[in-house]
């Protein structure tokens, strides 16, 4: 029966979850570029944590509003990558010792929105007629 439901509402479901992921991500961008919502501080200018912040930043809206999500993804999914491999693994090399759980988690969310790309609901299809990458 669940199944069966899943299945009806895959494309809104999948609109949720991409906006959702693409929205925290954007938060992420945010707090590291203005120190908004409860950072320290925001980065200084042109440091490679400003620039994790405007990909973030960037990707993260792109994302949620669905407008070039595949390549938003790709690179979003490129920076945990490098953030996992930079940040995390000199602190140990599985992820609940190093912190890097939540990199992993958005690389394998980046994974599923490369994979399926905007959906129903985009800002692409209102822009291009169609979905461009």
């Amino acid at each position: 029966m669940l199944n069966k439901y899943f299945r009806a509402h895959h494309d809104k479901l999948y609109v949720v979850f991409r906006v959702i992921v693409g929205l925290l991500f954007f938060v992420h961008g945010a707090q590291k570029l203005f120190g908004w919502f409860g950072s320290k501080g925001a980065a200084t200018a042109f440091t490679m944590f400003w620039t994790a912040g405007v990909i973030e930043l960037v990707a993260g809206l792109l994302i949620a509003v669905g407008l070039f999500s595949r390549l938003a993804a790709l690179i979003g999914g490129l920076e945990m990558i490098a953030a996992y491999f930079i940040a995390h693994i000199p602190q140990g090399i599985f992820p609940y010792e190093n912190g890097g759980e939540l990199a992993l988690l958005y690389l394998a969310a980046f994974f599923v929105v490369l994979i399926n790309g905007n959906g129903k609901a985009n800002l692409e299809k209102s822009v291009c007629r169609k979905e461009c990458f």
